[in-house]
């Protein structure tokens, strides 16, 4: 018989599978997983048998992100990385030091900030210019919806009081008309068209530092949300195929071939060649990415009714639909027909709604496959739309983070949603009811790509330890949803999207030995603690890709 290479022992196991049962041991042969159960593996252990003795804490599935930019995250952490700070003092503070250590840049570019730290959530480029007065500088905020940049950047891109706004976005202005230095989605094309490429060798090392980054959190599989010429990072396809054919990408990715919304059903046929350009090792790009609309926070989400003004009464702004409904409507019969899943972005209860529609077209068209469609994001959904992702089998992709009360939500969301409206977020709870899929994922490096840290949120509806700034009250608690099930949608849920489940996302006979030991059994702690549990080590197929010092 063949001895294992690895046992775990000792600890409890959550495997995630349907009954979500529990051992005490796994065994690992040829990176897969060759044994689950009791204790008793004596059988199994041989001379090189290496011995994890989990002494109590959790060995789990590996967790995977089904919404994520790993790239972005590393050439974030390369750059003037904003994303540690929280003021516009602090932000200032930091993009100063930088400056002055990278005289030669032509342009200083970084990026984290968040919009809570400015009112209106909207940075001036007089303040940039204090501490980047010649050069360009252009930051986009944490959620990659915004940028800050300064005069010089907005004189190199042209942008005057005459520039009109883009039909994707908007640039903002002072009482008299001039642009103020905060752009808004399309508006950021202006400037990011004038941004020199990252080369090869840059991208690849920034999928390097961002997929360490994320083993470090027991991340072993993703989604990449966006694979395609967006924003000022360049295609991150390239840097994964170097990656998966020199042996460096360790992770399981999917990628999501972004769908270029200034461009109609004409960019079918580029997209399927880069599905088979884009595959190699354990990377493939058999998704396709829809942004349909922004971000509540600079009224781009698209919204069924219109927002409010701060003080109740309607605007006549109700977002932006990035992609025009009837467009969309043949764009994913077309795109299902040929056998992509399809990964939308929808924010308010407009864009999500528009984007089931086009699945139920797509369904009527070409009957029910398995091609695993999935809505990220979900922040505003009307009621009457909930039980709509079970019957149309498209899948709920949480970023539960998000679900709690903080400065950005209180200051820049509430006050213009209005009620009933401000009640129908992230509306994780009534999907489950309703018997929709969830999966999850971070959005790194819009927010933390800690999955213990959005699970905490999940179950608490509370903000994560050492996420929160102040004491809330809990956020819709009726939206909770257990520990069980959060862990489930983080693992085997999304493995389902990202067709991975047959051998990925529970512990099981057979599978790929894909997992993470925690330092805690986090269903032994009160709920409140969930947050504070960390990855000890991560494995995949086996393999040790992280440790943490003290493991």
């Amino acid at each position: 018989m063949r001895y294992a290479d690895l046992v775990f022992t000792g600890g409890p196991v959550f495997t995630a599978n349907a009954v979500r049962s529990r051992a005490r041991t796994v065994a690992v042969a040829g990176g897969r997983i060759v044994a689950v159960g009791s204790d008793d593996v004596r059988d199994l252990i041989g001379p090189k048998t290496e011995l994890v003795d989990l002494n109590g804490r959790m060995l789990l599935p590996g967790f995977q992100d089904a919404h994520v930019h790993p790239v972005w995250g590393g050439l974030d952490m390369l750059r003037c990385d904003l994303s540690e700070h929280s003021t516009a003092a602090e932000y200032l503070d930091a993009i100063g030091a930088y400056v002055a250590d990278h005289p030669d840049d032509e342009w200083i570019l970084g990026g984290g900030w968040q919009m809570s730290a400015f009112p209106g959530g909207t940075p001036t480029a007089a303040a940039l210019d204090a501490v980047v007065p010649d050069r360009p500088a252009f930051f986009p905020n944490r959620d990659g919806h915004g940028a800050w940049v300064n005069s010089a950047a907005l004189r190199l891109a042209g942008i005057d009081r005459d520039t009109p706004d883009p039909a994707d976005g908007r640039i903002e202005r002072d009482a008299d008309g001039h642009p103020s230095g905060t752009l808004h989605e399309g508006a950021m094309g202006l400037v990011n068209r004038h941004l020199p490429e990252e080369p090869l060798e840059r991208l690849t090392e920034a999928l390097l530092v961002g997929q360490r980054y994320l083993h470090s959190y027991g991340i072993t599989a993703w989604q990449d949300a966006i694979v395609g010429s967006y924003g000022d990072a360049g295609d991150p396809g390239p840097a994964y195929l170097r990656a998966a054919a020199d042996g460096t990408l360790t992770a399981r990715v999917v990628g999501a071939i972004w769908w270029d919304r200034r461009q109609g059903l004409e960019q079918i046929p580029s997209i399927l060649d880069r599905r088979e350009r884009y595959r190699g090792g354990r990377f493939a790009a058999t998704s396709v990415k829809v942004m349909q609309d922004g971000v509540a926070e600079n009224f781009t989400a698209s919204m069924l009714e219109p927002y409010c003004d701060g003080h109740g009464h309607f605007t006549d702004n109700s977002g932006i639909s990035f992609v025009d409904p009837d467009v969309l409507n043949e764009a994913v019969p077309l795109l299902d027909a040929e056998g992509f899943q399809v990964h939308f972005h929808a924010i308010g209860d407009r864009a999500v709604r528009e984007c089931l529609d086009a699945v139920e077209h797509a369904i009527a068209r070409n009957g029910h496959g398995d091609n695993r469609h999935h809505i990220a994001h979900i922040q505003v959904v009307h009621p009457e739309d909930v039980p709509r992702f079970r019957q149309l089998g498209v899948a709920a992709n949480m970023q539960s983070l998000w679900a709690a009360l903080e400065p950005q939500m209180i200051d820049l969301t509430l006050p213009f949603l209005g009620e009933p409206r401000s009640a129908w977020q992230y509306p994780f709870g009534d999907l489950l009811r309703a018997g929709a899929v969830l999966a999850a994922g971070s959005d790194w490096s819009v927010s933390t790509p800690d999955p213990l840290a959005a699970i905490h949120v999940a179950v608490n509806r509370l903000a994560a330890p050492g996420q929160e700034e102040h004491e809330y009250e809990v956020f819709l608690p009726e939206q909770a949803v257990d520990l069980a099930t959060s862990l489930t949608a983080y693992t085997a849920g999304s493995a389902w999207v990202n067709h991975l489940d047959e051998s990925t996302g529970t512990i099981e006979v057979g599978k790929y030995a894909d997992l993470a030991v925690l330092d805690r059994d986090p269903f032994d702690g009160p709920a409140d603690e969930i947050g504070e549990t960390r990855v000890l080590q991560t494995f995949v197929e086996g393999a040790r890709v992280y440790a943490a010092p003290d493991a």
